[in-house]
């Protein structure tokens, strides 16, 4: 009887340290700022929903969330300075994850998912966008001049992973046309090249386009997908499935990635604001809603199940249009 009690008591001393270990890993507080890089030009798709991100953190860890913007190499740059950084948790990156998967395929950089913890805050859609001057009014005929003009429209892009270089790259593959690519530092410098005339075409993210399709200034036809896009303030955008039968593209997750290998309590915490703050963010919703993105707060296990699909089709695609160096499969992302 008294071992019986005795383990017991074990027992509940146990349960008790781990609930008050659960509950110091999920209290973490940071004593100085948090960095944030943004592997992309300020005024793009990361910089937006990052920022808007990091105002609710600051909110629920009470310190200040500076984001930095370091471009370049296709977001490879800042990534690589997030993942160099001391594993502290203080220094943190941004972007979509499937440039984060695709990295080690370019060989730009060796990393991988799984070297990150993801936190998923929207996902995006790209668009086929046009400047107004150009003839094209809709996807067909675009295409069509495409096919009749190899590679001799301009397309900007945010460069090679990036998601608008992605989105016509599909394009491409599945229609067989040509085209000539003109890469940015990001996804706003890119649409505002197009804007400028520049460029004719964009296919850079719906988030990025927005503004200036509400003011006329970027004539959407299509959206790279198979599912229609109500935009605030302009009305529906047809699915590029319409004129190309049978298209698909896996939705694209952008959110905040923290490299492994921080102290726990750091990402239990994140964990925490992510389930109590993140994924009830009326900032973030609004966002979303205004700017033709899906609200999207996941986190562990869930973060990378949903960010998967975009991460095979981008690595592969990469790959098999001859831009990536190493096969895909041979750095942990299976064909889709």
């Amino acid at each position: 009887m008294k071992k019986r009690f005795a383990m017991k008591c074990l027992s509940v001393a146990i349960a008790s340290l781990a609930i008050s270990s659960m509950s110091f890993a999920q209290d973490w507080k940071p004593n100085r700022p948090i960095t944030v890089i943004v592997p992309w030009a300020a005024g793009g798709s990361t910089d937006q929903v990052t920022r808007v991100t990091a105002a609710e953190i600051e909110k629920s860890l009470g310190q200040k969330v500076v984001i930095v913007n370091q471009p370049g190499a296709s977001g490879s740059i800042g990534t690589k300075s997030a993942l160099d950084a001391p594993k502290d948790g203080y220094t943190w990156t941004a972007g979509a994850a499937q440039d984060l998967g695709a990295y080690e395929t370019l060989g730009m950089l060796k990393t991988r998912i799984n070297d990150w913890h993801l936190f998923l805050n929207v996902a995006n859609v790209q668009l086929l966008g046009v400047n107004p001057s150009t003839p094209y009014k809709n996807a067909k005929e675009l295409l069509d001049a495409m096919k009749a003009k190899p590679g001799q429209v301009t397309v900007a892009t945010a460069g090679v992973t990036s998601s608008g270089h992605n989105a016509m790259d599909l394009i491409a593959k599945v229609s067989g046309v040509k085209y000539r690519h003109v890469t940015y530092d990001g996804g706003n410098p890119a649409v505002v090249a197009t804007v400028a005339g520049e460029t004719e075409v964009t296919t850079q993210l719906a988030v990025e386009q927005a503004d200036m399709i509400r003011g006329k200034r970027i004539r959407p036809l299509a959206t790279v997908s198979d599912k229609a896009l109500d935009l605030e303030g302009y009305g529906v955008i047809e699915p590029l499935s319409k004129t190309l039968p049978g298209f698909k593209a896996p939705a694209n997750y952008f959110g905040i990635f923290i490299p492994k290998g921080v102290p726990d309590e750091v990402v239990k915490t994140v964990e925490k604001i992510w389930a109590e703050n993140i994924s009830k963010s009326e900032a973030l919703k609004k966002y979303a809603t205004s700017r033709g993105a899906l609200f999207a707060p996941y986190y562990g296990a869930e973060s990378v199940t949903a960010a998967m699909p975009a991460v095979q089709a981008n690595a592969w695609l990469l790959f098999e249009t001859g831009k990536g160096k190493v096969s895909p499969d041979t750095v942990g992302v299976p064909k889709p």
